[in-house]
């Protein structure tokens, strides 16, 4: 799980490595921010033809599938992952997207200071549901 900024850096990122399959650990770990990268330009696309922020499946890569979540202030909310699951991603997405909004309206919290490790727990509780 990536969250991308307008400036198409990442601003937070977990795995999630209970969740994902055993099976080409080392290679995953390697790609992982590559196929995410890759498929911000899909989300860019997809993004001006929809209202919607849930863009569902964005692109895949060979057993893997790239959905997407595009906030109001288009910070990009990517995760790779490898079950077709739509209802569960689109509530990881949105739970997500609550907490992420609670850590931005936080008046003391600074945009480019270090995510606090509250909002790393409730993001990676959200990963193992």
């Amino acid at each position: 799980f990536v969250i991308v900024g307008i400036d198409d850096k990442p601003i937070y990122q977990a795995e999630f490595p209970e969740a994902r399959s055993q099976r080409r650990e080392d290679t995953l770990h390697l790609n992982q921010l590559t196929v995410i990268h890759a498929a911000l330009d899909m989300v860019d696309e997809l993004v001006w033809g929809t209202q919607a922020m849930y863009l569902k499946q964005v692109d895949r890569f060979n057993d893997f599938y790239v959905s997407a979540f595009v906030t109001a202030s288009h910070a990009r909310f990517m995760l790779l992952h490898d079950a077709r699951n739509e209802d569960g991603v689109k509530q990881f997405f949105t739970d997500a997207y609550e907490a992420y909004v609670r850590l931005l309206m936080n008046p003391f919290f600074d945009s480019g200071a270090k995510v606090p490790a509250s909002f790393d727990q409730r993001i990676r509780l959200l990963g193992k549901k």
